[in-house]
């Protein structure tokens, strides 16, 4: 058993410790921004300006399989395909998880509109060929309140939960919130997708549930009101924009605090100074070694004694930017 799966058990079993706390690295955001997802900045003298290569990126993703603190990584099936070729993943406890569809609400191409359009569902990956490097992937809605776009969702959510089935594949279930929703004012989209997520797993049955949910952070009510609700739904946290490392490890310290039990970041991490520092003290904030500030002026302890210049100040790196964490 890996780590993912024998956290799981500590979870739904009721035994949950702060260490059983699951941690995804989420690098799939080549489905989302292609060219742009290993972020901005050459590698090394006489590369040239603008974005960092692919090589980059799977490079980023052995580093942090290799410094063994986090318990899934979750990329796009090309790269989960290569990583696995690679052996990166060997005798790790680190569990791959590929992207199994790419709704249209997260196309972020440069100059690209789609995602000002309701979502709609849509798959690259094809499962069977998935199935030989990785038996977990993550699949993602998005409801708008709006009846047409939801059914197509559902029905294809439907569709991916007997195929997934069929071949052995386990999930995870990205709720985002709506993109365009309809008549719903911003205190209103936590319970309506608290509300969408309980009524559209109603009447899944165990064979084909979810491992755990990945939302966004509505604030502390929503978020309790849902972990609250069934403690055998374990319910993640998604990292959203970079923003500052207050940000970073305040979101952590407040989701774990309300029934978190997974926090799945991707910018938070991938667009950090040292990405390998800042996720070294998540464990220290989930079990309150350190508080979000504390973990703050470490991580630029951290950066100063390895020379690497912080972006910003760390008074500036201190202030909580995210509206949602800022307003609650």
């Amino acid at each position: 058993m890996k780590a993912l799966d024998c956290k799981l058990a500590s979870i739904l079993a009721g035994t949950y410790t702060p260490d059983d706390f699951l941690v995804a690295d989420a690098k799939d955001a080549d489905m989302a921004f292609g060219i742009q997802a290993p972020g901005p900045g050459a590698d090394g003298p006489g590369a040239p300006p603008g974005f960092r290569p692919r090589s980059s990126y799977l490079a980023d993703m052995a580093a942090l399989v290799g410094q063994g603190e986090i318990d899934i990584l979750l990329c796009s099936a090309s790269n989960g395909e290569r990583l696995a070729r690679d052996g990166v993943l060997d005798g790790s406890e680190v569990t791959l998880a590929v992207r199994a569809n790419d709704t249209t609400d997260i196309w972020f191409p440069r100059g690209g509109t789609y995602a000002e359009l309701p979502s709609r569902p849509f798959r690259s990956a094809r499962l069977e060929l998935v199935q030989p490097f990785c038996d977990l992937v993550l699949y993602s809605v998005t409801f708008n309140n709006d009846l047409d776009r939801d059914l197509a969702t559902l029905q294809e959510y439907a569709r991916f939960r007997a195929e997934a089935a069929g071949l052995g594949i386990r999930h995870f279930l990205e709720v985002f919130n709506p993109n365009r929703p309809r008549n719903l004012g911003r205190g209103g989209i936590g319970p309506y997708v608290n509300d969408m997520i309980v009524r559209c797993l109603a009447g899944v049955t165990a064979a084909e549930r979810p491992l755990f949910l990945k939302i966004a952070y509505n604030g502390p009510g929503p978020l309790e009101e849902l972990t609250g609700h069934d403690p055998a739904l374990v319910v993640g946290i998604l990292g959203g924009a970079a923003g500052t490392a207050r940000d970073t490890f305040e979101l952590l310290h407040r989701a774990e605090r309300s029934g978190a039990r997974v926090a799945l970041f991707g910018r938070k991490i991938q667009h950090a100074e040292s990405p390998l520092d800042l996720v070294g003290l998540i464990r220290p904030v989930l079990r309150a070694d350190l508080s979000p500030a504390d973990a703050v002026r470490e991580y630029h302890r951290r950066l100063a004694a390895a020379g690497i210049s912080p972006r910003r100040t760390l008074d500036d790196d201190l202030r909580v930017s995210d509206p949602v964490l800022r307003d609650t």
